[in-house]
């Protein structure tokens, strides 16, 4: 068992540098453009807003809470934050370094402690601190916390991983995304975390957004004000809204509940990141992007229970037993510019959307996997989205010569639609190589779909499916009844049939609902039952089933079940 110690190599809080990541979604969104002078100040008061009410007098202090990540066959990285003293805010790089205990135990008594160790919370650190425990058992559950100047933290509970040659009969996973803290509350975090019975929960990206107050998705309404009110640009903002994400008791519940597997989208940077910029980046006005992008993911690595797997990136592989693996992917740090709204440049080869090492490591990955399933958490759509269907023999001469993609006109070319050269080497590898159950696990495009991953839209059903796609809807992000400003469901019964008519391959679409899904894997089927919220503007909203689709082992395909498991 060992425990990490923070390393000293930290840039300046208040003015972070670092390299840039060697390497565009058509959809304007606007935001009030931040004074360069007032983004880059670090202010007391907003910062101390990040806290729970009542906190800044207490210290030391666990406020943010506990919890844990990336779990493995012997061990798990435990996380935490600690006020060490009053001033000490987030982002503030103020505050003493700090010892920090952890320990680990088999029951919740702490009783009988398996492990413990200490690290060292420092300001350079946002006093943050991670422990990596190795040396447990497989596929047990055990409790954690942290102490330090004679306060326990609250206890977390976790799980490790099953043995990577185990037979597994079962794995349960939460899958979220997309959480827009002003647009309601994190009730899809409560609910995950009262069902007891997850494995781990994937966040498949967009855990904060980084706009400013009243700047998006709120409709008017801001249901509960940002941390800083503006939008976020340097390090000191990173770490503030990440801590002001980390008050909510519903996501502290969940986080305290069980491991989580995460991966970034665009929002935790800013909208529509690429390697070299973003929709919601201005060069001069708001600095230079590889400052503001070395900020935003060392205040996610400083905030988050992830392990990265490269410097600077967030794909890595996961394994559960013989059941399933899971590579997750970083879909942000390596692409090229997004393409203008319906161009042909969307074919280009030269073009990219995980960058050459990462799309070999997944095609190896897949290629070379033993287990049962091979899950893919991706942070955007895979599956093609057309706006109009056409036969097979008019569809890709008129595509030549509009110089439209050979799928059809990509109306969204920020998923993998804005990069079919990429989309078609990784589906053309699983057919030549026979990959079978590889299910993509999506997120950020706030409607739940349930799609088979054709080799040719155009001819689908007739050329096959390469994969399935699960995509979960929104924690609380617009959908499109909330742009509308319509009642829920009167959207989806318009739209989710023109959806389906244009994209054979789409079996299920609902545009109007936020919520979460679980997937549950057996040897047969991998199953996702959808849930939807009552209001998410209510931080007391019931949850409901929806609807539930699986996919058979060795079919590739999609099919409806009419009962969660």
């Amino acid at each position: 068992m060992t425990s990490r110690r923070r390393s000293s190599d930290h840039i300046d809080p208040t003015n972070p540098t670092g390299p840039s990541d060697p390497t565009g979604r058509g959809t304007p969104s606007r935001r009030t453009v931040v004074k360069a002078a007032a983004a880059g100040a670090v202010l007391a008061a907003p910062l101390a807003a990040a806290l729970p009410a009542g906190a800044a007098g207490r210290a030391p202090a666990f406020l943010h809470g506990v919890a844990s990540g990336d779990p493995l066959p012997d061990g798990v990285l435990l996380w935490t934050r600690v006020t060490p003293v009053p001033e000490a805010l987030p982002g503030s790089g103020a505050g003493p370094d700090t010892e920090v205990a952890w320990t680990v135990a088999a029951d919740r008594a702490f009783t009988r402690i398996v492990a413990r160790g200490t690290v060292t919370a420092t300001a350079s650190g946002d006093h943050t601190v991670k422990a990596d425990v190795r040396g447990l058992a497989p596929a047990t559950g055990y409790w954690y916390r942290f102490s330090a100047g004679g306060t326990d933290s609250p206890a977390g509970r976790t799980r490790t991983a099953p043995a990577a040659d185990a037979n597994v009969a079962g794995l349960r996973f939460g899958v979220v995304s997309c959480a827009n803290w002003e647009a309601g509350y994190f009730s899809a975090y409560r609910h995950l975390a009262a069902r007891g019975d997850l494995d781990a929960w994937l966040h498949l990206g967009d855990y904060l957004y980084e706009y400013g107050t009243g700047d998006y998705g709120t409709r008017g309404t801001v249901v509960r004000p940002h941390t800083p009110a503006h939008e976020i640009l340097t390090l000191a903002d990173y770490r503030a809204r990440h801590a002001r994400h980390k008050t909510d008791p519903d996501l502290q519940a969940l986080h305290a509940a069980a491991p989580v597997v995460a991966i970034w989208d665009d929002h935790e940077f800013a909208n529509d990141t690429w390697a070299g910029g973003a929709e919601n980046h201005t060069e001069g006005a708001e600095g230079a992007w590889p400052d503001r992008q070395a900020a935003a993911k060392r205040a996610y690595f400083e905030w988050m229970p992830v392990r990265p797997a490269l410097a600077g990136t967030t794909y890595r592989r996961l394994r559960f037993g013989r059941l399933a693996d899971l590579s997750l992917l970083d879909l942000r740090s390596f692409r090229s510019r997004q393409a203008a709204f319906g161009a042909g440049e969307v074919d280009d080869p030269d073009r990219t959307l995980t960058g050459r090492a990462q799309l070999d490591w997944l095609k190896a990955g897949l290629a070379s996997s033993d287990t049962g399933w091979r899950l893919v958490g991706n942070s955007v759509m895979i599956s093609p989205f057309a706006i109009g269907s056409l036969s097979a023999t008019l569809l890709r001469p008129l595509a030549e010569l509009l110089g439209l993609p050979r799928e059809g006109l990509a109306i969204n070319p920020d998923q993998w639609d804005g990069y079919t050269a990429d989309r078609r080497e990784l589906l053309g590898h699983l057919r030549a190589h026979g990959v079978r159950n590889t299910v993509f696990l999506t997120g950020d495009i706030h409607m739940a779909w349930a799609n088979d991953v054709p080799y040719e839209a155009g001819t689908y059903p007739l050329s096959g499916s390469a994969a399935t796609e699960f995509v979960v809807t929104s924690v609380t992000s617009d959908n499109l009844d909330d742009i509308l400003r319509a009642r829920e469901g009167t959207v989806s019964a318009v739209a989710a049939p023109a959806i389906r008519a244009a994209n054979r391959h789409v079996h299920w679409v609902d545009t109007d609902r936020h919520g979460y899904g679980v997937l549950d894997l057996t040897a047969e089927r991998a199953q996702m039952d959808y849930y939807a919220l009552s209001d998410r503007t209510d931080p007391a909203a019931t949850s409901s089933w929806v609807r539930s689709y699986r996919t058979r082992s060795g079919t590739q395909r999609v099919e409806r079940v009419h009962s969660p498991v």
